[in-house]
Parts: structure tokens; sequence; C-alpha cells
């Protein structure tokens, strides 16, 4: 059986030499959560928007406000409360006295890498304002569309254990959201490294990679492999989904896009120009936790969604092909 090859003219190795540049600077000011830092290269690169849970204090703010540094994007925060209008957030019109005439003032959603601090904290009106930003990279401010900057990355934050003075996202915002992910206490080794450096009270230098590296980054995800099989498995995860009797709603086609490429983006950080099954076993979790909803029933019986995803995995078929025959062609 014969396959397309994968590019060779692709330059992981830059790809790698980028990546490691980025996870070495981020390491000198947050100490462990490497994971995490590999799941926002992954969305710089497939330019896709992440979602975070965690308590406060785990250096979720701290992790994003650094990995724009080092990247070189211009970052915004936005603090979400009960009050904040959508136009706190995308800009509004005003008229200028001294030019006698309607100006824009921009909101924060115009920066490379959003914050969108505690989502959950403002109702779903201001919410729903993200979308059209997150999934067409404009806005519309009194019917005027602007363009937003490229690239253009949302990082939410959510506290999952509180449940006073929260609202829930709307699902066609979660869908919009390439990856979930959830960030938990270091370990003892880790969190006694962290004291150590906070201790020394040294002042932490961080340099920004080279801007040239980061834009060649963003969108090769598009010049890496996936054989035909890759994509059948997706297909059949994405089924799997459908029928899942602990699930009302499974993945939506756009689940599976994101999978796809999220797929393509995990190989590059790890020096593949081609995607492996172990590489869509990695990041499917990531990529559909948020987007299927569970059943009345599984909810009661304390299943999370996480939990059936991970089931699904389990049973979803590999393709029984050896990666050899795959990606050399022969």
């Amino acid at each position: 059986m014969k396959h397309t090859k994968p590019d060779e003219s692709l330059d992981v190795h830059q790809v790698k030499k980028t990546c490691d540049a980025i996870r070495k600077e981020v390491a000198k000011v947050v100490v462990g959560y490497e994971d995490v830092v590999d799941d926002f290269l992954v969305c710089l690169i497939a330019q896709g928007h992440m979602f975070m849970l965690g308590v406060p204090g785990i250096a979720k703010t701290t992790l994003a406000k650094t990995f724009a540094t080092v990247t070189g994007l211009s970052w915004n925060r936005v603090q979400f409360t009960q009050d904040l209008l959508p136009s706190d957030i995308l800009g509004h019109m005003f008229y200028d006295q001294k030019d006698q005439d309607f100006k824009l003032r921009k909101g924060p959603i115009f920066g490379e890498l959003v914050l969108a601090d505690e989502i959950n904290r403002a109702p779903p009106k201001t919410q729903s304002a993200l979308i059209e930003a997150m999934q067409e990279q404009q806005v519309t401010i009194e019917g005027k569309t602007l363009p937003l900057p490229y690239p253009f990355l949302v990082i939410a934050t959510k506290n999952p254990i509180e449940t006073e003075g929260v609202y829930p996202l709307p699902e066609a915002q979660l869908d919009r959201f390439l990856y979930r992910v959830s960030m938990d206490y270091l370990e003892p080794k880790k969190e006694l490294e962290l004291l150590k450096m906070k201790a020394a009270h040294e002042d932490t230098t961080i340099q920004a990679v080279e801007k040239e590296w980061i834009t060649q980054l963003i969108g090769m995800h598009h010049h890496v492999y996936a054989d035909e099989s890759i994509m059948q498995y997706i297909i059949r995860i994405l089924q799997e989904t459908r029928k899942a009797k602990e699930l009302v709603i499974g993945a939506s086609p756009r689940a599976g896009e994101h999978l796809l490429y999220a797929s393509k983006a995990y190989a590059l950080i790890r020096g593949k120009n081609y995607v492996i099954p172990d590489y869509v076993k990695t990041v499917a979790p990531k990529v559909l936790g948020h987007r299927v909803i569970l059943s009345a029933e599984s909810e009661l019986a304390g299943l999370s969604s996480d939990k059936v995803v991970f089931d699904i995995l389990k049973r979803v078929e590999i393709p029984d092909i050896l990666e050899t025959e795959v990606y050399t062609g022969n």
C-alpha cells in the first residue's frame, strides 16, 4: 500500500530549536507546568484559543504573560466581572469635540494575546462578545467591522471551585476553544524549587525569541502530513462520542477539524513532520473534553466529560499500520 510521504522540506529542526528556546525562557519565571507550555505552543502554531481551569494562585496569569513576553506578542488582560459590558472588551465610538467627529476607542480585544481572566464571572451576553473575535478574527462595533491583529489568541481562565456569582459559558463559545487545559498543584519537588527561587529574590531577565522564528511557527501545522488512516481514526473517535450513552451531545465537525490541527501542531513540537495515532490520543482529551455534554444520569453518577473521552479513546480501534509503512511510502 503506497502513501504520500511527508514534506521533507519542512524544517522540523528549526521548529524544535524555537520551541526549546521558548520553553527555556518561560522556565526562568514559571516552575513546572512544562506540559502546559507545550499546550501554549500547540495553540500558537495552530492559531487556536485556550480555556484554562485551575484554582487561584497556580500561575495561570503569570504563565500567559510570560509566554506572551517570550514570543514577543502584545498582550492585554481583561478581568471579567458581573458588570462588564461587551463594549468594555470590544471598544466603542465616542464623539471627539476637538475634531467634531466620531472616533473609535479600541478595547483590549485588540491585542495579539488576550487574557480573559475568570471569564465565567461575566454574564452570557458579555461572554458572547468574544465569539466573532475568536472565530473570524474580527469584531463589529456599531455596524463597523474591524480586523483583529495577527496572530490572535484568547486565553480564558476559570476557577472551577467557585459556584456563586458565576455563569455557564455558552456552548457556541466553548466550541471555539481549541484546547481546554487543567492546571493542578505542583508536585512537592517542583514546589520546593519554586520556594527556593522566590527565597533567592533575584531579578530574572527573560529574552524574547526572534520574531522571525515565531512568525514561521504560526500556521506551520498545515505542512504536517496526516495519512488518511489518521483522518479515519479521528472520524471514528467523533462518531463514538455521538453514540456514547453517557453523552447527549457529541463532538462537532469543528471538533474534528481542531483535533486534526492540534495533532499536527503537537507533531511539530515533538520534532516530527507527520502525525501518528499517539499524538491524536494525547491531544484528544484537551480538544474534546469541553465540547461534549454529559447526560443527566452521567452527571448524577459523578462522571466527567474527560473520563468519558478517555474511555472512548480506549475502545476506538487504532490504525493497524506501522509508522515506517505509512510515512516512508513502503
